[in-house]
């Protein structure tokens, strides 16, 4: 290429430049403002605490502040949960899901960059004469380099960076959900093995009863419609003992496939042999806060905001699109017309193109994009809005369960309590003959009802705190904030 063709090349390139700079300058930033958008939920939180209690909380560490193994005391929780962290594959997916995402960021901003190439080419063709013509070149090489003067790669790349960020944030939201889901199943376990306890006792106790029964239906002192209340309930607890059972398989086949292996065999022994809900260590209150500070704490919310930042980029990309592009392709090394001369002094060669395009019709190609964009923008503000509602009403229903469930147990062990008694002074009537034998049947299945009940209560008491704990973006932090 010639000096003059040269400068005039670079002339109209700064010329474009310059344009570029003006334009901008007078169009504004091509990246929309981002404002985070009004959150569409209430001030507060219904079945919040009283003033009182609040005011006794607001000392209280926030959820997402409390690392898991502190909050999990029992150490069979804790062993299962590590187990879960190391081999459940949603979480594998989450963290490669990462280094996809990283990937992909670093390769746009690769583009930022000139590729250099190195290449040897060759090419012969016939001459008018009737010869051939031969044309050997080898050297380093740049095409089309794009000079980003309007921040379209690097708002590609800013869109890139920010969904890497949304995919860790995506890798947190899963890390809470899986830890809640493992100890919310390592409950159900308890209570199903609570609930077979129960159901083995009353079985026990009913073929009891029912040998009583026979024999004195043997012996006239009981009648035929005795004998068959009694065979109906034994039955009825042996129904019940094969739906618990597989019940309970069913609870750890679940809990299996969150741990991703075998449930381990290397857990700290239980303090005895048949624990009992009532006997886990006690999980402690977290206060609710105020909804916006979902904003912060929750993974999914600031992953949804950051894809809407994403969003905002590419409309940044889209709009630069519409500007003119300048690219530069050349070329330094040397040319010969033999191969075996390519290397040899004089061959030098070197060749600079840059290029500018300007946009003047694509059929509305350019336009269909933006509109893309923007569109894809709308989406996220709506998918970000939502996001921040289904946060607010997950926190609120696990606030309704605090408030609501200590009552219910407190209830339903009254119950369970009054049964028993009931059970108790029927039978002395039914010994002294005050009572027939099947007010005592009916009090037995009362009192079974009530236990299976209460043990339900207890499961949904321990399960909504760890509800409360994961819906307030406890679970992350390990070791601390």
């Amino acid at each position: 290429m010639s000096p003059r063709l040269l400068s005039g090349s670079l002339s109209a390139a700064l010329s474009a430049a310059l344009l570029g700079a003006s334009l901008l300058s007078a169009c504004g930033a091509l990246a929309p403002a981002y404002e985070r958008p009004a959150a569409p939920v209430p001030d507060r939180f219904p079945n919040a605490a009283s003033a009182a209690s609040a005011s006794a909380s607001s000392t209280a560490t926030p959820a997402a502040d409390i690392p898991w193994p502190t909050f999990f005391t029992d150490a069979r929780l804790r062993r299962r949960i590590e187990v879960a962290l190391q081999n459940n594959r949603d979480l594998r997916v989450a963290v490669l899901n990462i280094e996809q995402a990283r990937a992909t960021a670093r390769a746009r901003d690769a583009d930022l960059w000139p590729t250099l190439n190195a290449g040897i080419t060759g090419s012969r063709q016939p001459t008018a004469s009737g010869g051939v013509s031969s044309i050997y070149s080898a050297g380093l090489q740049v095409s089309a380099y794009e000079l980003d003067l309007f921040n379209r790669v690097r708002s590609l790349g800013d869109a890139a960076a920010q969904q890497a960020l949304a995919s860790a944030e995506a890798r947190k939201a899963v890390q809470i959900s899986l830890i809640a889901a493992v100890a919310t199943a390592h409950l159900a376990l308890q209570a199903d093995d609570e609930a077979l306890r129960a159901t083995q006792q009353t079985l026990q106790t009913r073929q009891d009863t029912l040998r009583l029964t026979k024999l004195r239906f043997d012996n006239g002192a009981s009648s035929m419609l005795d004998l068959r209340g009694a065979e109906s309930l034994q039955a009825a607890a042996e129904v019940n003992l094969a739906q618990q059972t597989r019940q309970r398989a069913l609870d750890e086949n679940a809990l299996v496939l969150l741990l991703g292996q075998a449930l381990p065999v290397d857990a700290p022994a239980a303090p005895n042999t048949a624990p009992s809900l009532a006997a886990n260590p006690a999980l402690p209150e977290v206060p609710a806060g105020i909804p916006s500070d979902l904003l912060t704490r929750r993974p999914d919310v600031r992953q949804a905001e950051l894809q809407l930042v994403a969003a905002n980029a590419n409309i940044a990309a889209a709009r630069a699109a519409f500007f003119p592009k300048i690219t530069l392709t050349g070329s330094l090394g040397s040319v010969s017309g033999a191969l075996s001369g390519l290397f040899k002094a004089g061959t030098g060669a070197w060749s600079f193109a840059p290029q500018l395009l300007q946009p003047l019709f694509d059929a509305g190609r350019n336009q269909a994009n933006l509109a893309f964009s923007v569109a894809a923008r709308d989406i996220a503000v709506a998918q970000y809005e939502k996001a921040v509602q289904t946060a607010f009403r997950e926190v609120a229903d696990a606030l309704a369960g605090r408030a609501t469930l200590q009552d219910q147990l407190r209830a339903q062990t009254a119950l369970a309590q009054a049964e028993q008694g009931r059970l108790d002074l029927t039978e002395l009537r039914y010994r002294n003959g005050a009572s027939s034998a099947l007010e005592v049947l009916d009090a037995q299945r009362s009192l079974y009802a009530a236990q299976l009940a209460r043990v339900q209560v207890q499961a949904l008491v321990q399960q909504n705190a760890v509800a409360v704990y994961r819906v307030l973006g406890g679970g992350w932090a390990a070791d601390g904030p």
